[in-house]
This record gives C-alpha cells, sequence and structure tokens, in this order.
C-alpha cells in the first residue's frame, strides 16, 4: 500500500463518527421538530462535532431514511413504527 493510500485511510478513520456522536445528532434532530441550518444543528448539539464527522453522520442518516437534507436545511422525517400504527388506528393520512 503507498503511503497516500495510508493517510487517506488514517485520514477517514480519524473522523468516522462514535455510535454515541450518531445517537446524540439523532436525538437533536428528533427533537427538534423543525426544519434546521447545519449552522443552527451545530449550535444545538450538547457536544462539539467534527463538520467533516458532522457532515458524515448526515449522510449515514439521509441513505437510512432518516433524514431530508435540502437548501434550506435539514428536517428529521422518519416516524417509529408504533407512531405510525397510533396514525393508522386514527385514521389520520400522512
Amino acid at each position: 500500500m503507498s503511503q497516500t493510500v495510508q493517510a487517506t485511510e488514517r485520514e477517514k478513520l480519524r473522523h468516522s463518527p462514535t455510535l454515541n456522536t450518531i445517537l446524540m445528532v439523532e436525538e437533536t434532530l428528533r427533537k427538534s421538530g423543525e426544519l434546521l441550518t447545519l449552522a443552527e444543528l451545530k449550535r444545538r448539539l450538547p457536544k462539539q462535532v467534527m463538520h467533516r464527522t458532522l457532515i458524515q453522520i448526515l449522510d449515514y442518516l439521509q441513505v437510512g431514511g432518516k433524514i431530508l437534507i435540502g437548501t434550506k436545511g435539514i428536517l428529521w422525517i422518519f416516524t417509529e413504527r408504533k407512531e405510525l400504527n397510533d396514525l393508522i388506528k386514527r385514521g389520520t393520512e400522512i
């Protein structure tokens, strides 16, 4: 493996988010219930997160269908199955 490839791999590992960090970002987005800009999300997080790490987490959450990232901000869209069942029982269209 060349030195540049090894350096790139080390850089990726340095910014890999931990499970606790991912859960912290998820919880902050879920509880906000509103559209947040990236800057606002960073302010609301209980701990600072490196920008690159936060971007990786947001990409992961978007691919997983938990958030939408648009030009105006980030929005939590994931609905727990229990909540969905309650909505179905009440006859609410979604």
